[in-house]
């Protein structure tokens, strides 16, 4: 390896004469030159796109350089919207570490080094550091929170809030990837454990924690007062009708704050002010260009928006360096300048020929010329092992290497690597060479490496988080009422919380918080029509009635289905442990809870002698496909083949690849048929299929024709089997005889749904998010070229990219002269399904490297591959859509951690339906990740159920609410299979009347928000176990701290809800002085028991003729519940 020529042309500059790419050779001369000196180097580039993929290339080459890149604000000047909170904490990281030297390369884009940033002084005096066992007094440690503008918030979730309940202080620290909770004993710090900030649960202690400020505009008394008296000078008018000043007066951000950022201090720092007089400085890229296009960029928006009497803004020279003056300052800096001994060559085609018996002939005569070493680098582990193939087809030796300092000591003439980079070059002693050039046409699919850990949504418990004043609820014996709130009331044993539901004529409904799981959300068709019943009137049980008559008939029909699929045999798998593990452990995530019981469900069914049919419904990028790779082992593992069909050539080729990527060191066999294939390499892929030769096979409908023949089937994956059409679901349906087949689909079906149609065909529903995945911001708008212009340029400014949906092929092109028209600066590219499969495969993998930046298309993408850069999606004529629709195509965006945009847009001109305008209001609402599950229920509520369950149950429905007939379908299904008739007059849920004479709340002060415990006391009456009600046990603790008597007895409560459960009792009455307890007609108690216990114990007696009394005077009511539950045992279950 060449070492680089440095020469000092003067004190000021140094020039660096190499054949390297700069990653390479400024990696080189810093560990050269600087290392030793403790000397920072800061690379100015041109666009925040070279910064990132600088920083993806330097950290690969030199794995132990500390590398900073200042992000961007990813907002436009005077955007009325702020950055994300992970920026913003990421932006402050960066700052920090710059004022305390920790890092070795920093990379600052130009147009975020222009920006003035807070006061160097201002960072360093509010970053403070704590150790466990530190005293701080709980109050002073407040103040220091509130001084570093930290906002109070009920639960913690972004960066920059806290949380205190008692002693408990909840934090997630700016820098952060992890919130923090600290527990103080007294005045001392006694543990501080990081938490989830989903299930709220602690995960593992640390000694310590880094608090640094919470905002780059301050909002402590010294940023209020700096703020009002400089916005009074700059500013002419009545400071008092400015809304923007009367928000920060009260200590209120609001949206674009940082816009203002310099009025916040007395004075602002700028980038030179953090780096160090010492440190060297590269500028790459057309610096000046790109600083003056920014500057133009600001003054033409500030033209725009400046004659805004209610929201002044600033000169663009007030928050912005005047290039002049950012360039000569940069001047005073030692500079490296790199001049190319010999300039880096391109490659020639090296392009691999599939059909050739040697695909690699022409890098292999390319090499044999050069006498360079060669190294190539794939893009994962399932590429490199493609490669390997290829490399072994034409009889090239290699070796396999982990990292690039392998290479640089090794002597091998030809060796493969997994890496990040994109393009290939020649330098004078060796060459380097990326899939780029040997796959010109094919997509490189981004991965995410990490995956934060997922929470288990408890979704039954989710449909009443949404409750609001006002909205229909039912109560399974009263029918259905409104929602007034919760309300706490003294009946003479202290406070109980209550929910307050309104009924027909102003009649009232306390019902008790112990009795929630009564309660569900009404969904069965649009709230405003929902029914309000009349209290006591029968009216409520005749809907029951007429329901559960047209339930039995449907219960029975699925029974008929189920027990004609249970006839059938299939292959029974066997599972090697050691093996599976094995594979297991190539996963680089943590399974959700979901994701693990679907895992689970599918292997079960697999091992049954019963033929599989099992559906995953799960929303996009929820992780599915790891479960159809689970299923895939197991089946490969039992000498199967699998078949996996999907509806496009895009996911066909994206699916190969990952499948490529978790069987790269499993001798098992892989092959693709699509239309990307030559009709040679089809008929081949298709005769190894028959021979036995190819394990699993990824294809399109292709598939399904009459020549493609298996030696012997096991599974079949039908991925998003909703795009497949009638005839092709007709094909399908001759596979379904005695093999396996599991569907994937990314449309949401409601849980509850899923249950009762259990008979019918198994469902595994994956409803949890991964983590790190923002929400998506959804505007609804009126088509506007400065919404279309603002949108795509703010995603330009981040170096991103941009879907522009329009859904008509015949105007696709005028459309596209719009664009140009409006953005001469973008690069359009135009994809649809009229468009030749070359043509189309061309632009999306221009689209996917970056060459063109606008993506115009139709819904050809709803089903694309990942693109993590794009992260705003304008979607034209949005009313036109379904929810499902409109959910999915949003779902293109936000594959990464930066904020993602979606813009509704609607024509002015055209009226839109009453429909369309709910849809977009849902859509607009539920922004948050796994929201399809609630979009579904929206859906539901839009359209009513009919559609659903056909249209003779709609009016059942609507009126005894889906979730209730859902239930009842259930009850009625559980009923037939177990041979029991139905009773038309028994209620589905026999109440147990139990009452402890004690209050059982969650009181304001433990939990103070009234949303927070109505989830809470709602997942305690669902909870059906000691086991479930343990971990709920658990998880208040760990949240909320020590539990008050209140919340102790609210446990001990359910405790003994849990335990009468099994028993045939409908009352319980355990009162200080006496406990009653009353049970069914049909119990079965030995009745001479009863005699030797009234005769031996003068304490009981018979109250009735099912009903037992005990006078025993118990203060205690954890040994008053140990009383009854200790007669409950003996009674009825030592019979004998």
């Amino acid at each position: 390896m060449t070492t680089p020529i440095v020469n000092n042309i003067s004190s000021k500059e140094f020039l660096l004469e190499s054949s390297l790419p700069h990653s390479i050779a400024i990696g080189q001369f810093f560990n050269k030159f600087l290392k030793s000196d403790a000397r920072a180097l800061n690379i100015i580039t041109s666009s925040v796109f070279e910064a990132i993929k600088l920083k993806e290339e330097i950290s690969w080459f030199y794995p132990d350089l500390n590398i900073n890149l200042l992000p961007d604000w990813e907002t436009l000047p005077f955007d009325q919207i702020s950055p994300h909170p992970d920026l913003t904490s990421e932006r402050l990281l960066t700052l920090y570490q710059m004022t305390q030297r920790q890092f070795d390369i920093n990379l600052l884009p130009v147009s975020t080094a222009l920006h003035r940033m807070p006061p160097r002084a201002y960072i360093e005096q509010y970053s403070f550091q704590f150790n466990k066992g530190d005293t701080v007094d709980i109050g002073t440690f407040k103040d220091r929170l509130i001084s570093n503008g930290y906002f109070h918030v009920e639960k913690v979730i972004n960066p920059g809030e806290y949380a205190m309940r008692g002693g408990i202080i909840d934090l997630f620290p700016m820098g952060s990837i992890v919130p923090y909770r600290i527990d103080f004993f007294d005045n001392e710090i006694d543990s501080i454990r990081t938490f989830d900030v989903d299930t709220q649960r602690s995960l593992y202690p640390v000694s310590e924690i880094k608090l640094l400020p919470a905002k780059e505009c301050p909002l402590d008394e010294n940023g209020i007062t700096a703020f009002r008296q400089n916005y009074r000078e700059k500013f002419e008018g009545d400071p008092s009708k400015s809304k923007i000043y009367k928000s920060i007066s009260k200590g209120i951000p609001f949206a674009g704050m940082e816009w203002y950022l310099p009025l916040f201090y007395d004075s602002t720092s700028t980038i030179f002010d953090y780096l160090d007089p010492g440190d060297i400085v590269v500028k790459l890229g057309n610096l000046a260009g790109s600083a003056q296009s920014y500057w133009g960029e600001a003054e033409s928006r500030f033209r725009l928006y400046a004659y805004d009497s209610e929201r002044p803004i600033l000169k663009p020279e007030e928050f912005l360096l005047r290039s002049d003056i950012f360039f000569r300052t940069l001047n005073a800096y030692s500079e490296l300048k790199k001049k190319n001994n010999e300039l880096l060559e391109g490659l020639p085609d090296l392009s691999v020929v599939r059909s050739d018996n040697s695909p690699l002939l022409k890098l292999k005569d390319y090499l044999s010329k050069q006498k360079k070493r060669a190294l190539i680098c794939a893009e994962g582990l399932g590429r490199r092992e493609s490669l390997s193939d290829l490399l072994k087809q034409s009889a090239m030796e290699f070796e396999i290497i982990e990292s690039w300092e392998q290479f640089q000591l090794g002597t091998n003439q030809l060796s493969l690597i997994v890496s990040p980079l994109h393009n290939g070059f020649s330098s004078n002693t060796f060459v380097l060479i990326t899939e780029t050039e040997l796959f010109p046409n094919f997509i490189k699919q981004s991965k995410r490496s990490t995956r934060d850990k997922n929470f288990n949504s408890e979704v039954i418990v989710k449909d009443l988080t949404e409750l609001n004043i006002d909205d229909p609820v039912v109560h399974e014996h009263h029918g259905v009422g409104r929602y007034k709130g919760l309300l706490e009331l003294d009946l003479g044993e202290g406070i109980t919380e209550f929910l307050e539901l309104h009924y027909a004529n102003q009649d009232k409904l306390y019902v008790p918080v112990s009795q929630l799981h009564l309660i569900s959300r009404y969904s069965g068709g649009p709230m405003e029509t929902a029914p309000l019943h009349k209290l006591g009137s029968g009216a409520w049980e005749k809907a029951k009635r007429k329901a559960l008559i047209q339930i039995h008939d449907t219960a029975a029909d699925l029974l008929n289905l189920y027990s004609k699929r249970s006839l059938k045999v299939g292959y029974s798998s066997k599972i090697n442990l050691e093996d599976y593990d094995r594979f297991v452990d190539g996963f680089p995530f943590e399974e959700t809870p979901d994701q693990k019981e679907a895992i689970e469900s599918v292997i079960k069914d697999m091992e049954s002698t019963k033929p599989m049919d099992r559906l995953i419904c799960g929303d996009v990028g929820f992780g599915k496909t790891e479960v159809a790779l689970r299923a895939t082992f197991v089946s490969v593992m039992n000498g199967k083949q699998v078949v996996i069909l999907v509806p496009t050539t895009l996911l066909a080729e994206q699916h190969y690849n990952n499948f490529c990527d978790r069987f790269a060191s499993w001798p098992i066999k892989i092959d693709e048929i699509s239309r990307f294939k030559t009709k040679k390499e089809q008929a081949d892929s298709i005769q190894k299929l028959s021979l036995g030769q190819v394990d699993i096979i990824i294809g399109t409908h292709r598939l399904l024709q009459t020549d493609v023949k298996f030696k012997d089937l096991g599974l079949v994956i039908i991925d998003e089997e909703h795009r497949f059409g009638v005839r092709q679901k007709e094909e399908l349906k001759s596979f379904r005889t005695n093999v396996d087949v599991l569907t994937l689909t990314a449309t949401p079906i409601p849980r509850t749904l899923s249950m009762a149609m259990e008979g019918l065909r198994e469902f595994s529903i994956i409803a949890t998010p991964p983590q790190k995945r923002l929400s998506i911001k959804t505007f609804v708008v009126d088509y506007s070229k400065g919404v279309i212009r603002e949108a795509i340029l703010r995603e330009f400014n981040r170096g991103g990219q941009v879907y522009f949906l329009h859904n008509e092929v015949n105007t696709i092109e005028s459309m596209r002269e719009k664009l140009i028209e409006l953005l001469p600066e973008a690069r359009i590219g135009v994809a649809h399904g009229q468009l030749r499969e070359q043509e189309l495969e061309r632009v999306m993998q221009d689209f996917h490297q970056q060459r063109i930046n606008v993506l115009l298309c139709t819904t050809i993408i709803e089903t694309g591959i990942d693109i993590p850069t794009a992260n705003t999606i304008i979607i034209n004529r949005s009313d036109k859509f379904g929810l499902a629709q409109l959910h999915q195509l949003r779902g293109r965006v936000g594959r990464s951690h930066h904020q993602a945009y979606a813009y509704l847009l609607l024509d002015v001109d055209k009226k839109i339906t009453s429909h369309a305008k709910k849809r977009l209001e849902a859509i607009q609402l539920l922004e948050d990740l796994g929201s399809g599950y609630y979009l579904a229920i929206h859906d539901l509520e839009i359209r009513g159920a009919g559609e659903l369950l056909g249209d003779n149950q709609s009016g059942e429905i609507h009126e005894i609410g889906f979730n209730l007939y859902i239930d009842m379908l259930n009850h009625a299904v559980k009923q037939l299979k177990s041979g029991k008739s139905l009773d038309l007059d028994k209620p589905l849920n026999v109440t147990k009347d139990i009452n402890i004479h004690a209050p059982t709340i969650l009181p304001h002060t433990y939990c103070p928000n009234v949303s927070e415990r109505l989830i809470i006391y709602k997942r305690l009456s669902n909870a059906s176990t000691r086991d479930q009600l343990n971990e709920l046990k658990e998880e208040l603790i760990d949240r909320f701290g020590v539990m008050p008597d209140q919340t102790k007895s609210l446990i001990i409560f359910h405790e003994l809800r849990i335990d009468v459960d099994s028993y045939e009792v409908l009352k319980v009455d355990a009162s200080r002085s006496s406990i009653e307890i009353t049970f069914s007609e049909s119990v079965d108690i030995d009745p001479i028991k009863i005699i030797d216990l009234i005769q031996t114990d003068r304490r009981y007696k018979m109250n009735g003729p099912n009903k037992i009394k005990v006078s025993i005077a118990i203060d205690s009511i954890e040994e008053r519940v140990l009383f009854v539950r200790n007669i409950l045992k003996d009674l009825l279950l030592n019979k004998n």
